[in-house]
């Protein structure tokens, strides 16, 4: 069975839309075309695709399984089409980037202000979500590459180490007397400690270490950004364990300043996260350019 691909189109529309007249005025052909490519179709799988009723027509349960392979093709057309016109040229097209809010602020913005000021005319869209969301979003052609926290261990991303962290306690004028001490792990965790969200790779890696040497790390409090972890501490209500190039300004002014530890915490990379199996479009090769050289 080899059917046209204009015949799987026809019938995308008419069930997308639930009207032969609507299908017809999205493909802009006439209503009895439509109804003669659904027949076509039909007649050849044997199958009825199509109840008629006087709002116009609906799936049939063979219908509805048929349209739910149609409608990830065109989804996949869709995005080819998309990057088609990406790569004629950078005067237009889009660029969608996905990654943390701390990441967003911290370390992409400088990128995005010169991508901007170089190509003006690319539409930028910035998806923000913890690390397995972005992948998520990645795999389901949300965005066309997302700026995260490694390691990531996935057959079909493909990631580019771009930047190196280190992570740090903090704490703020209220916990003065731990300045110039070094603590144990044990010690630390008499006074509140304030982590990110549980599904932050941050939090992971520093829930990982503490398991490493027979501890629990339980957090007196739990946040969704990293600016509440920085003014949660300012304000004394624990300490934070935060990226120490996101609170340099805080530990320049001595708003905060950084509690010593008996143990090396070791650093995080970040890394740029694409699909290994699709192809870049310009907008964001261009855009992983200007990071690597900048």
């Amino acid at each position: 069975m080899n059917n046209n691909y204009e015949l799987y189109k026809v019938f995308y529309w008419a069930a997308k839309t639930g009207s032969l007249t609507q299908a017809a005025k999205a493909l802009y052909i006439t209503q009895p075309s439509v109804s003669h490519a659904i027949k076509q179709l039909e007649d050849s799988f044997g199958l009825t695709l199509f109840y008629r009723n006087p709002k116009g027509v609906s799936l049939t349960q063979e219908g509805a399984i048929l349209y739910s392979y149609i409608e990830q093709s065109q989804i996949l057309i869709s995005l080819a089409e998309e990057k088609m016109a990406a790569l004629k040229n950078l005067d237009s097209g889009e660029l969608r980037i996905g990654g943390s809010d701390s990441l967003f602020k911290h370390y992409i913005l400088p990128y995005l202000e010169e991508y901007h000021r170089l190509y003006p005319g690319v539409r930028l869209h910035l998806n923000h979500g913890t690390t397995p969301e972005v992948m998520t979003f990645l795999k389901e052609g949300r965005i066309d590459l997302g700026v995260v926290r490694m390691p990531i261990v996935d057959p079909q991303l493909e990631v580019r180490e771009s930047l190196q962290l280190q992570d740090c306690f903090v704490a703020g004028a209220r916990y003065a007397e731990l300045k110039g001490m070094v603590l144990t792990l044990e010690t630390l965790l008499q006074y509140p400690v304030i982590l990110f969200s549980r599904n932050s790779r941050a939090r992971m890696a520093i829930t990982e270490l503490f398991q490493s040497y027979g501890i629990t790390l339980k957090p007196e409090i739990e946040v969704g950004s990293v600016d509440l972890l920085i003014e949660l501490a300012r304000k004394g209500l624990g300490i934070s364990y935060v990226t120490r190039e996101f609170v340099s300004k805080e530990l320049e002014n001595g708003s905060l300043f950084e509690i010593r530890l008996d143990v090396q915490l070791p650093p995080s990379h970040v890394g740029i996260m694409t699909m290994r199996s699709m192809p870049l479009s310009s907008s964001a090769g261009k855009f992983i350019e200007l990071m690597r050289l900048t």
